[in-house]
């Protein structure tokens, strides 16, 4: 085989990788999108007379009072209503977080980022609220089987790469005229 026939091949597999990357990373995104319509976050009172369910960007599924919830003077349910409803909303957000950054190895720190802002507002710390999370969730890990993404590393020690010429001969070669025509089919 030819050196350009060689880096003709080398460069189409390169393409062939940079799409198989973007479908793992299409079908990634379907899996996180059906995980968080699922979510649903269930916050009770101390006194349990008021439960509130959430969902998905902090929306208010269920709200359920018990009869000893009605008996209380309408300030009370309102004061008890509204820490529920925050807690639960608190914890969706958490949640959401944690299923993002599973699905995106971490990059994000998404869920870091939610427990700090929350701990301010809360007056409480991170590592409080992170010790509420899921045991199942482990935030920064992947929950599924991820395949890295090697497209912009190469495997070839530097002395193994293929020499490339100087400049292109005028025109360019057959090659780079053989991909050109090759993406501009798919273009079609």
């Amino acid at each position: 085989m030819s050196a350009e026939f060689e880096q003709l091949v080398a460069k189409f597999e390169q393409f062939q990788a940079g799409i198989k990357n973007v479908d793992d990373r299409l079908a990634g995104l379907g899996q996180m999108q059906a995980e968080i319509g699922a979510l649903e976050a269930t916050a009770t009172s101390p006194d349990r007379s008021v439960t509130v369910v959430a969902g998905p960007g902090g929306s208010v599924k269920e709200i359920r009072l018990t009869d000893e919830a009605m008996r209380q003077r309408p300030q009370a349910l309102s004061a008890t209503l509204m820490q529920t409803l925050q807690a639960a909303v608190a914890e969706s957000a958490r949640q959401q977080a944690t299923i993002v950054d599973a699905h995106m190895g971490g990059e994000l720190d998404l869920t870091g980022q939610v427990l700090e802002t929350q701990a301010e507002m809360l007056g409480t710390t991170a590592e409080e609220l992170r010790s509420k999370l899921p045991e199942t969730a482990s935030p920064g890990r992947p929950r599924r089987d991820e395949h890295e993404d090697f497209s912009e590393q190469t495997f070839l020690k530097a002395t193994d790469e293929p020499q490339h010429p100087a400049s292109p001969p005028p025109g360019g070669s057959p090659g780079d005229a053989f991909l050109k025509n090759l993406f501009e089919e798919e273009d079609r």
